[in-house]
């Protein structure tokens, strides 16, 4: 697997060291420098190879929006900060994704996915899923009142209707009162991708796809206008 080699700029010592922490417990990460403003990232950034960048905004010196206007060709960003005044100006940078203090594990571990999902080449998201395989092969979810086992690798697609989730699967259905939003979080991200409010699809089913909607077992699955952007740039790297 290859490393994903990151650099947390931070002026707060206790979000630095949760971050720290957080990448410790990821075997793809390998942290490469840690940095307490945007000015010592700046020279860090120019000497080392950096994949990712775990980014504060409001530091002395030099802030995180500043670092981002000021480095040419500046790696995949992920910003962590305790305020949401920024998100919408960040995503004119390379921002995979946007993390208000306390971070959560699961909500980093998510952004990780978001950036697999954007930068990892087609070979290494390829082992991520046989790896998926390997180790989360099935999940379990409540329908009429016992625990269905749900095999990923049947799974074709989830439809979120107005009270309760349909689960397409190959041979059968299963309809399970839990939140679309709850199989988004559960599911592993290189195998499965929200492509509308109402679907979730699994990517290794998919036989074609247009900018409007995904063929998927001889279903047309529609592309929601806000998923789009990240759908067909998601589609076109594998």
């Amino acid at each position: 697997m290859k490393k994903i080699n990151c650099l947390i700029v931070d002026d707060e010592k206790l979000a630095r060291d949760i971050l720290e922490e957080y990448i410790s417990r990821v075997e793809q990460l390998h942290l490469i420098a840690t940095c307490t403003d945007g000015a010592e990232a700046f020279n860090v950034l120019q000497k080392q190879s950096i994949d990712l960048v775990f980014l504060d905004i409001k530091m002395p010196k030099l802030g995180g929006m500043d670092l981002l206007k000021t480095v040419p060709n500046m790696p995949p960003v992920i910003l962590t900060t305790a305020y949401n005044d920024f998100a919408l100006d960040s995503y004119q940078f390379n921002v995979v994704d946007y993390l208000l203090k306390p971070i959560p594990f699961d909500r980093f571990l998510k952004a990780i996915g978001k950036f697999n999902n954007l930068f990892m080449p087609a070979a290494a998201i390829a082992q991520e899923q046989q790896h998926s395989w390997q180790t989360a092969p099935f999940i379990y979810v409540r329908s009429e009142k016992k625990m269905v086992k749900v095999p990923l690798k049947d799974l074709l697609f989830i439809e979120g209707l107005k009270d309760y989730v349909q689960i397409n699967l190959r041979d059968r259905t299963i309809i399970t009162h839990q939140s679309l939003n709850s199989f988004e979080e559960k599911l592993p991200d290189v195998l499965f991708m929200r492509v509308h409010r109402s679907f979730i699809v699994g990517l290794q089913h998919i036989n074609a796809f247009t900018m409007r909607s995904i063929e998927l077992d001889k279903r047309e699955i529609p592309i929601g206008e806000s998923y789009a952007v990240n759908v067909q740039r998601r589609l076109q790297q594998t």
